[in-house]
């Protein structure tokens, strides 16, 4: 019987050796012709003679560009003749390997670097993808087909099976291609640098491939009937080994199960406008020969666990997975019924139940197959059920409502049993699934648990009485059996239940006003009384439930630490309280259960027993609520009444004579923290119905957060909280303040700033040992990540502003206050401490707002904290983060556009920042502007970076070359006289000519020249980027000056710049 994987070296017969020798030359053409013919194209661009350069550039580079054309053309038709089996079997397979390292070649994501700008490989791409791409399919098909034959009737080991293989693998990389072209040559409106061959794997999480190749293909993939010959194919295979489990997982069948998943993503105009009757019968063409792998579902599942390979069935819910991303839920179900008695969708609900129980049953580790299984099948549901328009869930028939509604309850079924069992088992010799299950924390269990949503909402009117009763049965049994039954495993039990409950009735609101979904809202329209709606008899339910953790006697006797000490338990609860609140406000039972628990919030001590997150969680929670009452008067007493406490008990302790004595004194430093935290979470629940009290919460405490500053000043925990208390304030406040209220606000900052310089906070001493500067390097950065965002929030009043006045109207300046907060945190922003990613970003984000709308406060820095600037700005042009060296080209930008148009119009600009003065060593040093513009230029022209900023890199290069035209054409100078040759002397002195006058470029700094200038760059960059690198290289490695080294030495700023290291 024939083997599916022979060895490589395996031929089925004797080779002569002119033969060996002859596939091995061919191969080797055939790797350098790839090269060379994307060398070809880069020579077409460049047009100049490299033959001095072959020193510097292995192998042979062909001087007549047509010639190698022609070249090119006559290997593609021996390559050809290859791929058909003209030459014979070794030679095929050749032919096929090397039109799939062409592809991987063109590729901008895998193509071999060339020192030329990404446009360049752009222009490959477009090239392959709309004169070679489809023809190479076609290439791979015929090779397949040509072999398919022999393999199916050979009984035998044979070497077609590896070129049929290496045939299926390469159409699959082509359909992988990121199509971007129509027939016209347009994009399809995507971006210009994304991939192009994406890497195939698992789509586990939702990662799912789908292919657009556009009409042009339809006569190959569609008309031809090559999908059922592919299946046809792959059927004949699993006929021949019925019982051998081996050959699931050879190259040649995995290469064809990939090729058929990858069909069921085919969608777009490939397929007739008639209201899609041509993809359907493509669907259920695939899914007919689909359907075999994975029915039925539990003889399927005890094949694997007796030891069958699960390949084939994870390949089957891969398809199922791609089926749904390209229909509807409706289609979807309809395939399956015109060759099964039930619908696609009452199939997907058997085969996940399936999994379900194995997962159940099975003492399986994380990364079995049933793993993989479900959460494949979980993402098949998820985006089944997902409307794309609205986020909420599709609505589907009858029958795949019943279908939800069992694979609900058959999930809530095993949740609860492997909640109860882990209750009583050891930690150590529970499986897996047993803890991350239920306890698991982080995304992926959230993931989950929202995909479980979907699914219960789907069939709503069915899960949630599910859920009431199996939620009141267990609260009851706690009850029952008080002081009698052990509670641990009904404990386990109602957690897991508190966390599905979360999640069907509430969405994440986080950073939104929670709201209940859609599904529910539309459902039980009948309900006439608000305390019979069943989410409102949950709600009251789950509320009522939590009420019971006020009880001493309940919370020793049966609440467990797990239960009351888990964040994300109250999370959820909270979530549920506030969703339900906010959306049934007048269901009487829901506001007296909830009033009773924030009157406990606020006046009870007990509950500075909960940690400072759930402290803060808890307090956003309640304000959060207030929104859910019947107006504006009412919710602002709401809020009064809860915070009242607090901030007179804070406001009471700060007018203590003896405060600084007995500050330290745990009963004092305990509330006061707690406090703070609740202080936080209220002003981040800020929104225009409670703003008002919120308002004069954080007016009121103002003078006691000052005392706070100075007393706690060497306790970096308080400090902290203090300042990230009102960076909140001011962040839900600003927006709404009316001038004089403003003004309060920014003097209060200002005086913040003030304390918190005087007392040289965050300062750091150098005597301290390293395991205490690192803590203080930690300390300082968490202070000054703070008081930039405090900064930022404050400039915000600029971009959005709802009050009815101006600020402007009391003369309150907002950038004064920055202007002063800038002098504050830039000399304490340091190097390392920029290397801490959330406070770069920040800081830049911050700089770059600054630049762009207060140009002239910038301006009036004093030197010192001027140059610190310039400091960060320099290192932020040279950081790794893309988004970072955007907003410091942007910042950039908007300086020398402020100095070109304060010049232009008389005045004086960034004045004696903008010249060359002396230093305190009486060295003369370059101004600002001349400095930046030669290190773009550099950076432009020598350095490695993003694609992505060339665009921005060009928008500060305009105004820079405006602001230093003597310079920028000294350094053009050089740059041409550097030159040796002189075809490339004159191509360099065209290019530079072209960059500043090409396209009807004008001296004007407005969008279209902005546009223009751009466009400029990118041709200047594909003409002598190139060449320039090369021979930078080739002057570096003789030990010679090169042109980057040269221009900034003929600037005098070698010594300063870090941009260049000497070869």
């Amino acid at each position: 019987m024939v083997k599916l994987h022979p060895s490589s070296n395996e031929t089925g017969g004797v080779m002569d050796v002119a033969s060996a020798m002859m596939v091995k030359l061919i191969v080797k053409v055939m790797l350098l012709i790839c090269t060379y013919w994307r060398r070809m194209e880069a020579m077409s661009k460049q047009n100049a003679n490299f033959a001095y350069m072959k020193s510097g550039m292995p192998g042979y580079v062909c001087e007549d560009t047509e010639n190698l054309r022609l070249c090119s053309v006559e290997k593609l038709a021996s390559i050809n003749q290859a791929v058909l089996g003209i030459h014979g079997v070794d030679v095929q397979f050749s032919g096929v390997n090397f039109l799939e390292s062409l592809v991987s070649e063109f590729s901008p994501s895998t193509s071999s670097a060339m020192s030329l700008p990404r446009e360049f490989h752009e222009q490959c791409r477009m090239s392959l993808e709309k004169d070679y791409l489809k023809t190479f399919y076609c290439w791979a098909q015929d090779a397949a087909i040509s072999v398919t034959k022999g393999i199916a009737v050979s009984n035998t080991e044979i070497p077609e099976v590896k070129v049929c293989a290496a045939a299926l693998r390469l159409m699959f990389q082509i359909l992988n291609w990121d199509f971007r072209y129509n027939t016209a040559g347009t994009k399809a409106g995507r971006d210009a640098f994304s991939r192009g061959v994406r890497a195939y794997s698992s789509p586990k999480k939702s990662d799912c491939t789908i292919v657009q190749p556009g009409s042009a293909w339809r006569d190959v993939l569609i008309s031809s009937g090559h999908v059922g010959w592919l299946l046809g194919f792959y059927a004949s295979l699993r006929e021949k080994f019925p019982g051998g489990g081996y050959w699931l997982d050879c190259p040649l069948a995995v290469s064809a199960r990939k090729l058929i998943v990858q069909f069921c993503s085919l969608t777009g105009t490939i397929f007739l406008s008639d209201d899609g009757q041509m993809q359907e019968h493509h669907l259920l063409q695939l899914l007919s020969g689909i359907i075999q792998w994975i029915d039925p579902p539990h003889a399927v599942s005890q094949a694997i666990e007796n030891g069958r390979s699960e390949s084939e069935m994870l390949d089957g819910c891969r398809a199922l997975l791609s089926i749904a991303t390209v229909t509807s839920s409706i289609v979807f179900d309809n395939l399956l019924k015109s060759i099964r008695p039930f619908g696609t969708l009452a199939f997907l609900s058997t085969l996940m139940c399936q999994v379900v129980k194995v997962l159940l049953t099975k003492n399986i580790d994380d990364g079995t197959w049933s793993w993989e299984a479900r959460d494949i099948l979980l993402d098949t549901w998820t985006t089944l059920l997902m409307d794309k328009s609205t986020g909420g869930t599709e609505l589907l028939p009858p029958e795949g409502i019943n279908a939800a509604a069992n694979l609900f309850s058959m999930i809530v079924e095993s949740e609860l049993r492997v909640a109860s069992a882990s209750a009583m088992g050891d930690d150590d010799d529970d499986p897996y699934y047993l803890q991350a299950s239920i306890s698991g924390t982080g995304k992926t269990m959230d993931e989950r648990l929202s995909s479980y949503a979907f699914i219960a909402r789907a069939a709503i009117e069915v899960t949630i009485p599910l859920l009431t009763r199996l939620f009141s049965e267990r609260f009851s049994t706690l009850h029952q059996g008080r002081g009698i039954v052990d509670p641990t495993s009904t404990l386990e039990e109602l957690y897991s239940l508190l966390l599905i409950t979360g999640h069907v009735l509430a969405d994440e609101g986080e950073g939104e006003t929670p709201l209940v979904p859609n599904t529910i809202k539309t459902h039980f329209v009948d309900t006439v009384e608000a305390d019979k709606h069943p989410a409102v008899m949950l709600s009251v339910s789950i509320i009522k439930f939590a009420e019971q953790s006020l009880d001493p006697e309940m919370r020793a006797s049966v609440f467990s630490p797990r239960l009351m000490e888990g964040k994300f338990v109250l999370d959820i609860i909270v979530r549920i309280s506030v969703t339900t609140l906010l959306s049934y406000p007048g269901e009487k039972d829901l506001q007296d259960s909830w009033r009773e628990l924030a009157n406990a919030f606020a006046n009870e001590q007990t509950f500075f027993m909960l940690n400072s997150s759930n402290q803060r969680s808890l307090a956003q929670t309640l304000v959060l609520s207030a929104s859910g009452m019947g107006n504006s008067g009412a919710s602002n007493q709401y809020v009064r009444n809860l915070m009242g406490h607090m901030t007179k008990y804070l406001v009471q302790l700060s007018n203590k004579r003896d405060l600084r004595n007995v500050a330290q004194q745990p009963d004092v430093i305990l509330p006061v923290n707690c406090l703070l935290e609740r202080l936080r979470g209220a002003a981040s629940a800020s929104e225009p119905r409670t703003q008002r009290a919120l308002y004069e919460m954080g007016f009121s405490v103002m003078n006691p957060i000052l005392v706070f500053l100075e007393v706690y000043k060497h306790e970096s925990a308080v400090v902290y909280l203090l300042l990230k208390f009102v960076v909140d304030w001011v962040d839900g406040q600003i927006a709404y303040l009316e001038s004089g209220e403003t003004a309060s606000v920014v003097d209060f900052c200002m005086r913040l700033l003030q304390l918190y310089s005087s007392h040289n906070i965050g300062k750091i001493s150098v005597s301290l040992s390293s395991s205490l500067l690192s803590e203080a390097k930690t300390e300082q950065y968490k202070d000054l990540h703070a008081l930039l965002q405090l900064l930022s929030n404050l400039c915000s009043k600029d971009l959005v502003d709802f009050s009815s006045d101006s600020v402007e109207t009391q003369g309150t300046n907002i950038s004064e206050v920055v202007y002063f907060g800038l002098h504050i945190v830039t000399p304490l922003i340091s190097l390392e401490l920029l290397k801490y990613p959330k406070l770069c970003h920040d800081y830049f984000s911050l700089l770059s707002h600054m630049l762009e709308v207060y140009p002239e406060t910038v301006a009036r820095l004093n030197n010192e904290a001027f140059g610190h600037v310039l400091g960060t700005l320099d290192f932020g042009l040279r950081h790794q983060d893309t988004e970072v060296v955007n907003m410091c080209l942007s910042a950039l930008k908007a300086l020398a556009s402020y100095h070109y148009k304060e010049t232009g119009a008389g005045k004086t600009g960034l004045g004696s920042h903008a010249s060359s003065v002396k230093d305190s060593h009486g060295n003369m040093q370059e101004g600002i502007l001349s400095r930046f513009l030669q290190l773009l230029m550099q950076l432009l022209l020598f350095e490695d970076y993003s694609p992505d900023l060339v665009s921005p890199a060009a928008d500060a290069l305009f105004p820079l070359i405006l602001c230093e035209q003597v310079l920028y054409q000294k350094l053009a100078n050089e740059l041409i006289e550097r030159q040796t040759n002189p075809a490339f002397r004159s191509r360099m002195a065209s290019a530079l000519q072209s960059l500043t006058s090409a396209n009807q470029l004008s001296s004007t700094l407005d969008r279209m020249n902005y546009q223009r200038f751009r466009k400029n760059v990118n041709n200047f960059l594909i003409e002598v980027r190139g060449f320039l690198r090369t021979m930078n290289k080739i002057l570096q490695s003789k030990g010679k000056p090169s042109f980057s080294e040269h221009i900034i030495v003929s600037s005098g700023l070698l010594a300063e710049s870090n941009l260049v290291e000497r070869s």
